[in-house]
C-alpha cells in the first residue's frame, strides 16, 4: 500500500477531526494533513464535501469519505490487519456504534449550550450523559475492553474540551465522573492519543472565545 495517497482535511480544535487522526495513528497509517480555516473554507474541502462542506474529510486515492465516525469505520475496515477498533461480534459491534452515536448526538451539542440561556438544563443533561457513559465503561480500562476501541476514539477528543465545560458549567469532572477522568488519563498514555490532542491550555483559551460566540448566537 506504499503507493496510496491519503489526505486528511481537519481543524486542530475539532474533536471530530481528532478522532480520525487517532484512528490513523493507531493503524500506523502515514498521511498528509491539511489544516482548514473554517471561516474561509478551501476549494478542496468544498469540492470533496459539497453536501455538508464540513471537516473532517479523508481523501483516499482521490476519493472522499466524510463524517468522522464513518471515516473511523472506513479506516478500520480498509486497514483491518492492525489494531481493530470495532469488535468482531455483531452484537458488541452494534453496541459500540450505539454509544459512539450517543457521544455524537449529545456531548458537543450540550457542551456548546453551557454558556447559553439554557445552560443550567444543558449542564444537568451533559453530566447525566457523562454518568451514563461512565456506567457503560464500568470497571473496564477502555470502552473497548482491554484495548482502546471505537467508543474510546469517539469520546477521548472531548477531553481537550473538559476544562471549558467545567468552567462554563461550574463543575469538576473529577468530582462528578472520576472513573471517566481516570479512563481519559489511561487513553492519554497512548502516544496515538496524546499526540493527536491539542495543547490543553491553548484549547481552553480558544474554547472560551468560541463558547462565548455560541452564547451570542
Amino acid at each position: 500500500m506504499a503507493d496510496e495517497k491519503i489526505t486528511l482535511l481537519g481543524a486542530w480544535i475539532s474533536p471530530f477531526g481528532i478522532r480520525v487522526r487517532i484512528a490513523l495513528a493507531l493503524k500506523g497509517i502515514e498521511y498528509e494533513y491539511k489544516e482548514e480555516n473554517l471561516s474561509d473554507k478551501s476549494s478542496l474541502l468544498l469540492q470533496m464535501n459539497p453536501v455538508k462542506k464540513q471537516i473532517p474529510v479523508l481523501i483516499h486515492n482521490g476519493k472522499p469519505v466524510c463524517e468522522s465516525l464513518v471515516i473511523v469505520q472506513y479506516i478500520d475496515e480498509v486497514w483491518n490487519q492492525e489494531s481493530p477498533l470495532l469488535p468482531s461480534d455483531p452484537y458488541q459491534r452494534a453496541q459500540a456504534r450505539f454509544w459512539a452515536d450517543f457521544v455524537d448526538k449529545k456531548v458537543y451539542s450540550l457542551g456548546t449550550q453551557l454558556s447559553s440561556s439554557t445552560g443550567e438544563a444543558a449542564r444537568k443533561e451533559l453530566l447525566d450523559c457523562f454518568k451514563l457513559l461512565e456506567g457503560e465503561l464500568g470497571q473496564k480500562p477502555y470502552f473497548g475492553g482491554e484495548t482502546l476501541g471505537f467508543v474510546d476514539v469517539a469520546l477521548i477528543p472531548f477531553y481537550a474540551w473538559f476544562s471549558a465545560f467545567e468552567h462554563c458549567g461550574n463543575f469538576l469532572m473529577v468530582e462528578e465522573c472520576p472513573r471517566l477522568v481516570a479512563w481519559a488519563h489511561k487513553c492519554l498514555e497512548k502516544e496515538s492519543v496524546s499526540k493527536a490532542l491539542p495543547d490543553l491550555n491553548k484549547a481552553f483559551d480558544f474554547l472560551m472565545v468560541y463558547l462565548k460566540k455560541q452564547k451570542a448566537n
